[in-house]
């Protein structure tokens, strides 16, 4: 027979975890994926948004009712996400499955959108939040540093540099940082912090169901005058608000490459993880409101800190402050862990420069990365303007869920012979349920703030044109 004939079959290419050079460690177990999931979902809404929520649907009953809906919507997204996350276990996540499910382009599209506005100001946003807790021990943060002052007439543009902004950079370099020094050190420290957290949280939920003296009366009363004008743009802001708190539920998908045995391990922590916020969430709030009366809960931007002077006197303010800063520090460090992830995994691909895929060897971790990250987002805390950008990039996060949730069933339809350790429960009606409900939301938006929803859509297709150049510089 000829040569021909005898040839072995062509292999496929090796998996990114076989192939040559420097390899993310699998540093990642069961308890610090699942501490990824919650930590970096159980941040600072927790403790503000529950009375903006009251403001527009005026009963704390309501209230609880749509933390239900949001936790339900979310774990139904976290389901879909756990087929994924066994099926195709590569650092990355989104990208990872948009990439397989619609090609190249979209995964870069994915990406772009990432790495240059939502990941970095979404940092930027939360080290923030960190500083501003700590200037409740140390109100000196809030001065200004260093200003460029307008002109006497009060036109052109001036720039105020204050110790909350700087300390915000300095966090995103030194938490970065220790993620370059290792995902197991990282991993641990998220593992802590995050039982801190939770910690926290559990006590001030005893402490209110068994001291609180409060009523179950206070979730049947209305606040009259403080709601939307009709229901549904009330529930829909309200919506908003508590899917903001329970953002970030995604984010172990990025790290799948450097989770231990991730085919079993990714489904667990994004169910579990998913699941302990929504308990979280529900019994946070049901000591909020059965401790205060809705009036004291709607005039509040600080619920928790509230609840706990009422329950513990003037130590209740220290201790949730307290709290809130080990929520935030874990929240960030999980933030900063999983978003460098993606450009790595575009760079793995040949769709970002080839330096962004590069491993520490000593630390085997995406050194380049995360510093690039790093100084985008210390950018976005440095000049100041990115809450206004994160509120607009949440809209473009939201597209992209509902792609990478429709992706399963375009994967199905597919690849059906892709190993599939995990399924989907309830598909295909899970999945569907979370693309419409996102649809809605995204529809919905559209329509109440077409600014916001308008310039985010401008801002992802800004990655069209970049995906061009980039194929035209890469094939020379």
């Amino acid at each position: 027979m000829s040569k021909q004939l005898h040839a072995e079959p062509s292999q496929p290419d090796p998996p990114i975890a076989e192939r040559s050079g420097p390899q993310l460690a699998k540093g990642l177990g069961p308890f610090a994926a699942t501490a990824v999931v919650a930590g970096t979902v159980i941040g600072t809404g927790i403790f503000l948004v529950p009375s903006l929520m009251l403001a527009h649907v005026g009963n704390p009953l309501k209230v609880m009712g749509i933390w239900v809906f949001a936790g339900l919507l979310s774990l139904f997204g976290a389901l879909g996400y756990a087929e994924l996350g066994a099926a195709l276990p590569e650092a990355g996540g989104e990208y990872v499955y948009l990439r397989e499910a619609y090609g190249p382009g979209m995964g870069f599209l994915y990406g772009w959108t990432q790495f240059v506005v939502a990941k970095p100001a979404s940092i930027a946003t939360i080290a923030t939040g960190f500083m501003l807790y700590s200037a409740y021990f140390f109100p000196g943060l809030m001065s200004v540093v260093w200003q460029i002052p307008a002109t006497p007439a009060g036109h052109g543009w001036s720039f105020k540099l204050t110790g909350l902004q700087l300390g915000s950079a300095l966090i995103i370099v030194l938490l970065s940082g220790l993620n370059i020094l290792g995902v197991r050190r990282s991993g641990a420290v998220q593992t802590i912090f995050t039982a801190a957290k939770l910690a926290v949280l559990g006590t001030l939920i005893v402490l209110g169901i068994v001291y609180g003296r409060g009523s179950f009366q206070h979730f049947r009363e209305l606040v009259p005058g403080t709601y939307a004008e009709t229901a549904a743009s009330g529930f829909l802001l309200a919506t908003v608000s508590a899917l903001w708190a329970y953002d970030g539920w995604n984010n172990v998908s990025m790290v799948a490459g450097e989770v231990k045995d991730p085919r079993r391990n990714m489904p667990l922590a994004l169910i579990v993880g998913s699941l302990i916020v929504l308990v979280v969430y529900l019994l946070a709030n049901l000591v909020y409101f059965y401790v205060l009366t809705p009036g004291e809960a709607l005039h509040t931007t600080t619920i928790a800190v509230v609840t706990a002077r009422r329950l513990m006197g003037a130590g209740g303010a220290t201790f949730v402050a307290v709290g809130v800063l080990a929520s935030t520090f874990a929240t960030l460090n999980g933030s900063i862990l999983s978003g460098s992830r993606i450009p790595y995994a575009q760079a793995k691909d040949l769709l970002f420069p080839a330096a962004f895929a590069q491993v520490q060897p000593r630390f085997r971790t995406p050194h380049v990365a995360i510093s690039a990250q790093a100084l985008i987002s210390s950018v976005f805390a440095l000049t100041g303007v990115y809450e206004t950008l994160y509120t607009k990039a949440i809209y473009s996060e939201w597209i992209f869920y509902g792609l990478v949730t429709a992706g399963i069933l375009v994967l199905r339809r597919r690849r059906p012979c892709l190993s599939r350790p995990y399924r989907t429960w309830g598909y295909p009606v899970v999945p569907l349920v979370f693309v419409a409900l996102a649809a809605l939301l995204l529809l919905d938006t559209l329509r109440e703030r077409p600014a916001d929803a308008l310039w985010c859509l401008a801002l992802v297709a800004t990655g069209i044109p970049a995906y061009r150049i980039w194929n035209a510089i890469s094939s020379k």
